[in-house]
């Protein structure tokens, strides 16, 4: 059992179970959307504050944002144990990232972001249907396939980071380019990250299956957000390529 995403690794269900509640597709449902609402009032706050012109305060919660929200995930990620305290921080923590950065693809594309909210809710649907119906099958090659690609974007937005903050290289792996290589790799990246999910779904059923503890419920919420941000993320960058 299997998964590109990083929270959601194979290692992360393989606890013993001592007490006598265990995991709950529901139960993890229900955490998610705790964890959504906390993201949403986070993300409220900076968007607020930015098209209020706290230019200075927004700069500061994006900051904090990007270093708690770091931290956090990898302390969640390494001590699944400590996920029912630290998910919903992390939410928060997130969610100042998402209203900055919304706010600010928000004042040069009007409408951008209910689009890419709805767009991330839709995609999140129809792979849950198709995983549920069994359109899309997990199997070994396919999970090996999502991993390798989900890797291979993870490391070609590293080089381009490394390229462009030490050496002043232009995009040349054309992951910020609008023109149509840009786009058609952005799509490609989308489709990456809803790939993830099925895997995430698969994962997280697993893990009620085989009673994982009351704890792993907050751990697989946290897991599914750190994907459904990433493809919100990818639709918001998608959708301002094809509007410019």
């Amino acid at each position: 059992m299997r998964t590109a995403n990083p929270a959601l690794s194979n290692k992360s269900f393989r606890v013993r179970n001592e007490g006598t509640s265990t995991m709950t597709i529901q139960g993890t449902a229900n955490r998610t959307f705790v964890l959504f609402l906390a993201l949403f009032v986070s993300a409220a706050y900076t968007w607020n504050q930015y098209f209020s012109g706290n230019d200075s305060v927004v700069t500061g919660m994006l900051i904090l944002g990007l270093i708690a929200g770091f931290i956090l995930a990898l302390i969640t990620i390494f001590i699944p144990k400590v996920a029912p305290f630290t998910s919903i921080p992390y939410a928060l923590a997130e969610g100042l990232v998402i209203g900055a950065i919304s706010g600010m693809y928000e004042l040069q594309f009007h409408g951008i972001t209910i689009q890419a909210t709805v767009l991330t809710f839709g995609v999140m649907l129809v792979m849950l249907f198709a995983y549920k119906t069994r359109l899309v099958k997990v199997t070994k090659k396919f999970r090996l396939g999502v991993i390798c690609a989900t890797g291979a974007i993870m490391l070609a937005y590293l080089a381009t980071f490394i390229m462009r903050f030490f050496f002043g290289m232009s995009d040349v792996l054309y992951l910020h380019n609008s023109g149509p290589i840009g786009i058609l790799i952005s799509v490609g990246i989308v489709i990456v990250a809803a790939l993830n999910l099925v895997l995430d779904f698969d994962f997280i059923e697993k893990g009620s299956n085989r009673h994982a503890p009351k704890y792993m419920e907050w751990y697989g919420a946290f897991g599914l957000m750190v994907t459904l941000v990433w493809l919100y993320l990818e639709i918001l960058r998608l959708i301002s390529k094809i509007r410019r």
